[in-house]
C-alpha cells in the first residue's frame, strides 16, 4: 500500500506538471512568484502550521542555544582582536604569548561551533526538511486543504536517505584597505557561487525526498533541472541568506545573549519560520525547474515527429 500511495502521488504530481504546461507553456515562476506562492502554501492548510511548530519545537530550542552561543564567541573574538590590533599600534610588535592566547581561548570554543553547525543542527533541520517538502508537496499536488492532523501523524512519510558532506573555513585577518580591495571581489564572486551550488544542493534534498532517488543520481538530477535557472536559483537563496543575515546582525549589535533572551527566542523564531518557507519555496522551485524540463522534452520530441512526417 505504500509504494502504490507514493506513486498515486507522484502521479498526480506529473499530472499537474503537465496540465500547468498545457494551460501557461514557456512560462517560468519569477523568485517574488515563488516567494509568494510559498506561504500560501504554508497558510492553506491550518493543521499543516499546527504540525509544523510541533515538529519544529527540537530544531527551536536548540537555535536558541546555539545562536547565544554562537554570538557570544563571536563577540569575544572580535573584542580580542579588537584589542590585540590595538596593542599591535601601540608597540608595533605581537608577541607569539599573544597569538598564543588568542588561539588557545577560543580554539575550543570554535570546536564546539563546529560540532554543534555539523551534526545536531543539520540533523534537526533534516528532520525538519523531510517532513515539511513531503507535506508540502501534497497540498500542491491536490491543490486543497485536506490533510488533517491525524493524517499527517499516521501517514508515512517517505523520506530517503540523504549524504552530505560539509566543508569549514575559517580565516582570521587584518581588515586593511589592501586585504579589503584584493579579496572584497574574491568573497563576493565565491558568495554567489556558494548561492548558486546551494540551490542545487537544495533541489537535490527535495528530490530525494518526493523521488526517493539520492545521492549522485540526485545531484545529477537537481544540476539537470537548474540548468538555465542559474539566476533564479542564486536570487532565491540569496533572498533567504539576507534574511538570516539580517536577523542575527541585531541582536550581535545590541548583545541580546547577554540576558535579553526574548530578542534571541524572537531571531529563532523568525529565523525557524523562514526555514520553512525557504524548503516550501525550493520544492515549488524544483516543479517549476522540472515543468521547464518536461516542456523542452515534449518540444523536441514533437519537432522530431514533424522531421520524420515531412521525410
Amino acid at each position: 500500500m505504500k509504494g502504490s500511495e507514493m506513486e498515486n502521488t507522484h502521479m498526480m504530481l506529473e499530472q499537474k506538471l503537465l496540465e500547468d504546461n498545457l494551460a501557461m507553456p514557456n512560462q517560468k515562476l519569477e523568485v517574488l512568484d515563488i516567494l509568494k506562492a510559498a506561504p500560501t502554501i504554508f497558510f492553506k492548510n491550518f493543521s499543516f502550521i499546527i504540525f509544523l511548530l510541533f515538529i519544529s519545537l527540537p530544531l527551536f530550542f536548540f537555535m536558541v542555544y546555539y545562536e547565544i552561543f554562537l554570538q557570544r564567541t563571536l563577540t569575544n573574538i572580535l573584542e580580542q582582536s579588537h584589542s590585540h590590533d590595538l596593542e599591535y599600534h601601540r608597540w608595533s610588535v605581537v608577541t607569539s604569548e599573544v597569538t598564543t592566547e588568542l588561539r588557545t581561548t577560543f580554539s575550543h570554543q570554535l570546536v564546539q561551533l563546529g560540532f554543534l553547525y555539523l551534526v545536531p543542527f543539520h540533523l534537526l533541520e533534516l528532520c525538519t526538511v523531510i517532513v515539511t517538502v513531503d507535506l508540502a508537496s501534497k497540498i500542491y499536488a491536490e491543490d486543497r486543504p485536506i490533510l488533517t492532523l491525524k493524517e499527517m501523524l499516521y501517514k508515512p512519510i517517505y523520506g530517503a536517505r540523504i549524504r552530505a558532506s560539509y566543508h569549514v573555513f575559517w580565516r582570521t585577518s587584518d581588515l586593511q584597505v589592501p586585504f579589503l580591495l584584493f579579496y572584497g571581489p574574491v568573497f563576493i564572486a565565491l558568495l554567489l557561487k556558494y548561492l548558486e551550488w546551494s540551490a542545487v544542493w537544495n533541489v537535490s534534498i527535495v528530490i530525494s525526498v518526493l523521488e526517493g532517488t539520492f545521492g549522485v543520481r540526485a545531484m545529477a538530477l537537481s544540476a539537470r533541472f537548474n540548468r538555465g535557472n542559474e539566476r533564479r536559483g542564486l536570487l532565491l537563496m540569496a533572498v533567504f541568506f539576507v534574511w538570516g543575515l539580517d536577523l542575527r546582525l541585531p541582536c550581535l549589535y545590541f548583545r541580546c545573549y547577554e540576558g535579553e533572551i526574548m530578542g534571541i527566542v524572537a531571531q529563532v523564531g523568525l529565523f525557524c519560520l523562514g526555514n520553512v518557507l525557504k524548503w516550501v519555496a525550493c520544492m515549488l522551485y524544483f516543479y517549476d525547474c522540472k515543468k521547464q524540463t518536461l516542456e523542452k522534452k515534449v518540444d523536441v520530441e514533437a519537432g522530431r515527429e514533424i522531421k520524420v512526417v515531412d521525410a
